[in-house]
C-alpha cells in the first residue's frame, strides 16, 4: 500500500469512528407525547445468540404466547427456535429467498413472504405447507396477519397491498395507491387499519373493510421501510432512510414526535407490549462509513448498524445496543414483554433479556 493510499484509508478510518460516535450520542428535539405516563426505565441484556443461516437474515417474529421465536432470511428458509433455551425446532425452506414472517394469532400458522412473488402459510406443529398465494407482480416485501386471524395482508415490489382470506387464500382487495415499492405492511390492534409504508417516501392508511384509502402521512424525506402500531392503536410508528422516525396520530394523521436517529437508516421498527417503548435497528448511511465496510468489512468497520431503545413518552434515547456486526433488519418484543429478539446480515439472530428498573438505576 502506498503512503497516499495510506493517508487516504486512515482519513477514512476517523472519520467513519467519528460518524459511529455521532451516531450513538445523536440527541433531537424530541417533545412529550400528551397524555402519556411513562412506566420505568428499560434495560436489554444479551441472553443468547442464534445461529445457523447461511445468508443475510431479513424478519425475526415471536410466537403469540412468546414459546416460539421465527427468523427469515435470503438462504431461502424460515427456522422456528424454542425462546427458552435456543435450540432450533425446525427449518421449512422456500424456493427463493425469505422476505418477511407473520405469526396467526393461534400461533397454528407462519405466513411468509418471498422474492418469488409468493406468500406462503405454514403449519407450526409440523412445518407443512398449508397454502401458497400467488398474485403480486414482484417481491413481496412484508405480510401480515389480522388480529382476529381471518385475514392476511401483503405488499411489494409492485406497488400494491392485498389482503387474503386465512382460510382458503382468496384474494379479498387489491389496495391501489403507492408509486414504488411498498415495505411494510401492519394492521392495528383493533383490526380497522391497514398501514403501509413506501419508497414513494409515504405512508398511507387504509380502511380494511373496504380497502379504502383515507389517509397520506407525508414527511419523510426518503424511502418508508417499516410501519407499526402501539398497544392501543393510538400512535403509528415510522421509520425510514431519511435517519427518523416518526410517530403519528391514527386519528387524525397528526405528527406527535419526531426521532433523530443520527446517521443511521431505520429498517425496522416496533413497540413493546404495553407502549411504553420503542425499538429500532438499521444501518450506517455515511458514505464514508460505507466506503469502509465495503473496503474491510463490517467485522472490521466502525460499528454503526445498532439496536436502539426509545421512550414513547418523550422520544428519549435510553439505551443503544451495538452487538450485531452488521445492519440490523428486524426487531421484535415477545407478547410478554420479557424479550427483544433482533436479526442482521451477519447472519445472527440475537435475543435479549428486558428488565425494568427504578429511575436513576442505569446498571
Amino acid at each position: 500500500m502506498g503512503f497516499a493510499t495510506s493517508r487516504v484509508f486512515h482519513r477514512v478510518i476517523t472519520i467513519a469512528l467519528y460518524f459511529s460516535v455521532m451516531a450513538v450520542s445523536a440527541c433531537n428535539d424530541s417533545q412529550p407525547v400528551p397524555g402519556f405516563v411513562p412506566g420505568p426505565a428499560l434495560r436489554a441484556h444479551l441472553h443468547n445468540t442464534l445461529t445457523g443461516h447461511s445468508a443475510e437474515m431479513r424478519q425475526v417474529a415471536f410466537s403469540p404466547d412468546a414459546k416460539m421465536l421465527a427468523s427469515s432470511s435470503v438462504d431461502g428458509t424460515v427456522k422456528l427456535w424454542s425462546v427458552s433455551d435456543g435450540q432450533l425446532i425446525r427449518t421449512v425452506t422456500h424456493p427463493a429467498g425469505v422476505t418477511s414472517i407473520s405469526f396467526s394469532p393461534d400461533g397454528q400458522l407462519l405466513a411468509s413472504g418471498s422474492y418469488d412473488r409468493a406468500v406462503r402459510l405454514w403449519s407450526t406443529r409440523d412445518g407443512a405447507l398449508v397454502r401458497t398465494l400467488t398474485g403480486h407482480e414482484g417481491t413481496v416485501w412484508s405480510v401480515a396477519f389480522s388480529p382476529d386471524g381471518q385475514s392476511l395482508a401483503s405488499s411489494g415490489e409492485d406497488k400494491t397491498v392485498k389482503t387474503w382470506r386465512s382460510s382458503d387464500g382468496v384474494l379479498l382487495r387489491t389496495c391501489l395507491g403507492h408509486t414504488l415499492n411498498v415495505w411494510s405492511v401492519a394492521f392495528s390492534p383493533d383490526g380497522q387499519w391497514l398501514a403501509s409504508g413506501s419508497f414513494d417516501k409515504t405512508v398511507k392508511l387504509w380502511r380494511v373493510e373496504t380497502g379504502t384509502l383515507v389517509r397520506t402521512l407525508s414527511g419523510h424525506t426518503e424511502a418508508v421501510v417499516h410501519v407499526a402500531f402501539n398497544n392501543n392503536g393510538e400512535l403509528l410508528a415510522s421509520g425510514g432512510d431519511d435517519s427518523s422516525i416518526r410517530l403519528w396520530r391514527v386519528q387524525d394523521g397528526k405528527l406527535v414526535n419526531t426521532l433523530d436517529c443520527g446517521s443511521n437508516h431505520v429498517y425496522t421498527v416496533a413497540f413493546s407490549p404495553d407502549g411504553q417503548w420503542l425499538a429500532s435497528g438499521g444501518r450506517g448511511q455515511s458514505a464514508i462509513g460505507t466506503l469502509w465496510k465495503q473496503i474491510v468489512g463490517p467485522r472490521f468497520s466502525a460499528n454503526v448498524s445498532t439496536i436502539r431503545l426509545w421512550r414513547v413518552h418523550d422520544g428519549a434515547l435510553e439505551q443503544v445496543l451495538s452487538e450485531h456486526s452488521d445492519d440490523v433488519w428486524s426487531v421484535a418484543f415477545s407478547s410478554d414483554g420479557k424479550w427483544l429478539a433482533s436479526s442482521s446480515e451477519d447472519k445472527t439472530v440475537k435475543l435479549w433479556l428486558l428488565e425494568s428498573v427504578r429511575a436513576g438505576n442505569s446498571n
